[in-house]
């Protein structure tokens, strides 16, 4: 790679149904110099995170990505030249960088920029104590109020967040059971992440499988995908259960709005709760969060995969293997490594 130009996937059109790459714009622009009060950051390990999808083509709690611009995503750099003094060339930071070798920036956007702590792998930054640690860690304590005893269900749960929350649930007491697809990711949940039970949605019944495995019903079921297993899932829920929104992977790619779930009002008859959360709304306690996790996984109580791409270049279909089922665990994507001596 030039070390003199800029690579840049820009957003050229809105997606309408699964991501492509003609969805995207491949340029070289020249590296840009930091104003006052900004830093130059060279990007080094990009995130995959299906939020992304969502705001390539509608708002959210942030507005959608613009046509023509960077594809925004959070990632983790190094800085090369600075105009505050708060940073110094050689350190590592974190933040909304995109899908580009190099940006400026103050910082300021939604995902702030800030420092990687001495000693923390880039990859753990982006992952077990990245966006979707956290929104395990809170979706399962503060929004589906686990406790000992508590049968837990979890979609998506060889995903990123899923196989976390899953874990979580497991060290407050609870018995966990997973749906995923695909025979090696059901063994790597039960084998090495200690589930008590999986089922495998593209060759099992979910619904007659829940049934097996739930006989006395559904205490928490924390869903990223939504669609069918959230359906399946309702008509279970046990005695004053709780549903936990996190994500609905299963219809970000759709092009009309899915029909809601007809077994909605089991909520109703079970006195259920379901509640949905974005992880931004506990930011004032994201320290916390990073602590119990940070201690956990130092115990050997959690367990994480990445699933790792490498090159700036195949960005659009790294992206993509977040709807394919093709990856296990975080996906990220490796685009350089550090060119100066990290300073801590």
């Amino acid at each position: 790679m030039r070390n003199d130009i800029n690579r840049q996937w820009l957003l050229a059109r809105r997606p309408d149904g699964i991501v492509r790459e003609d969805h995207f714009r491949f340029i070289e622009a020249p590296i840009p110099a930091p104003a006052e009060g900004q830093v130059l950051v060279r990007n080094l390990l990009l995130s995959c995170d299906p939020h992304q999808r969502l705001l390539m083509s509608q708002d959210t709690v942030v507005p959608m990505m613009p046509l023509g611009e960077v594809v925004g995503a959070v990632g983790i750099g190094q800085v090369v030249e600075s105009r505050r003094s708060d940073y110094r060339p050689g350190e590592l930071v974190a933040g909304y960088f995109g899908w580009q070798d190099y940006v400026a920036t103050d910082g300021t956007e939604w995902v702030p920029m800030h420092k990687l702590s001495p000693g923390l792998q880039p990859n753990l930054a982006l992952s077990l104590f990245g966006i979707t640690g956290l929104t395990a860690y809170f979706g399962v304590l503060d929004v589906g109020q686990v406790k000992a005893g508590d049968m837990f269900v979890v979609s998506g749960a060889a995903g990123a967040t899923g196989s976390i929350a899953g874990q979580i649930a497991k060290l407050k007491g609870c018995k966990v059971i997973g749906t995923t697809g695909g025979r090696a990711k059901c063994d790597w949940l039960t084998n090495e992440l200690g589930f008590d039970g999986v089922i495998d949605y593209r060759a099992e019944n979910i619904g007659a499988r829940l049934s097996a495995l739930c006989p006395d019903g559904i205490d928490v079921f924390f869903d990223n995908v939504g669609g069918t297993v959230l359906n399946e899932a309702l008509a279970r829920l046990s005695l004053n259960g709780r549903v936990v929104l996190c994500g609905a992977i299963s219809s970000y790619n759709d092009t009309t709005l899915p029909a809601g779930p007809s077994n909605y009002f089991q909520l109703v008859l079970k006195r259920g709760r379901m509640e949905g959360f974005m992880v931004l709304d506990y930011a004032r306690r994201f320290p916390e969060a990073i602590g119990t996790l940070a201690s956990w996984h130092a115990e050997g109580k959690l367990k994480q995969k990445e699933d790792v791409a490498i090159g700036l270049e195949n960005a659009p279909r790294t992206f993509a293997r977040l709807f394919t089922g093709d990856k296990l665990g975080k996906q990220l994507l490796t685009i350089a490594d550090p060119p100066l001596a990290r300073v801590d």
